[in-house]
């Protein structure tokens, strides 16, 4: 199994996952206004109160997915590096554990 570069710190220990609470934030808030909005504006244009709501959450998606997409991006981007930090300590520890000197 090839072994994966290990994510270091420009002080040379190990990097620090960015963190992925402020990106779920401003995502889940993004898409929440998304869905107002929507549902404001087909309400505004005369749909009575449930059949906007349904619409506006249905069409909330796809807008949602273009107009979001540089946020979802840097969540995923948070979460991939998240999930490379975390399996490096686990080796690290694995390594540790088992008594190799490498670690």
């Amino acid at each position: 199994m090839a072994e994966s570069p290990t994510p270091s710190a420009p002080s040379g220990g190990p990097a620090t996952p960015p963190r992925i609470a402020p990106w779920l934030l401003l995502y889940t808030l993004g898409r929440l206004v998304v869905a107002v909005v929507l549902i404001s504006l087909i309400w505004l244009v005369g749909l009575p109160g449930f059949p906007a709501l349904l619409f506006g959450l249905l069409l909330s998606m796809p807008v949602a997915y273009v107009l979001l997409r540089p946020v979802r991006d840097r969540l995923t981007e948070a979460l991939a590096a998240r999930n490379v930090a975390r399996r490096t300590r686990k080796e690290q520890l694995r390594a540790r554990l088992s008594g190799d000197a490498s670690a």
